[in-house]
């Protein structure tokens, strides 16, 4: 972490999905892909990271006999999300203040 930013966040992407999944219990994978307009690697791949980051969980079960993958954002990964996303607001806040006294 460097000023209250969290580099598990680092990119665009993992921002997105932690946002979206910050707005609900738990959501399906493809509801997550499809927000994030993400093909299915890419989304893999950086809900990875965030589970190894113990931010999200992934459960696995079936509806009938389809296989599904429910994430969820865990309490950590809302703390972190949430100090994250207050470092980007002090930072657009200071540059606010900096270019009017400039």
């Amino acid at each position: 972490m460097t000023d209250g930013l969290d580099e598990t966040f680092r990119t665009a992407t993992r921002l997105r999905i932690s946002a979206f999944l910050s707005g609900c219990d738990e959501a399906e994978f493809r509801a997550v892909q499809e927000y994030c307009d993400l093909s299915p690697s890419a989304l893999s791949k950086n809900v990875s990271a965030l589970e190894d980051a113990g931010y999200v969980t992934v459960r696995k079960g079936h509806v009938g006999k389809t296989p599904r993958t429910w994430l969820a954002l865990t309490l950590a990964g809302r703390e972190a999300l949430a100090g994250h996303l207050a470092a980007l607001q002090l930072i657009a806040d200071t540059a606010a203040r900096h270019a009017r006294s400039g």
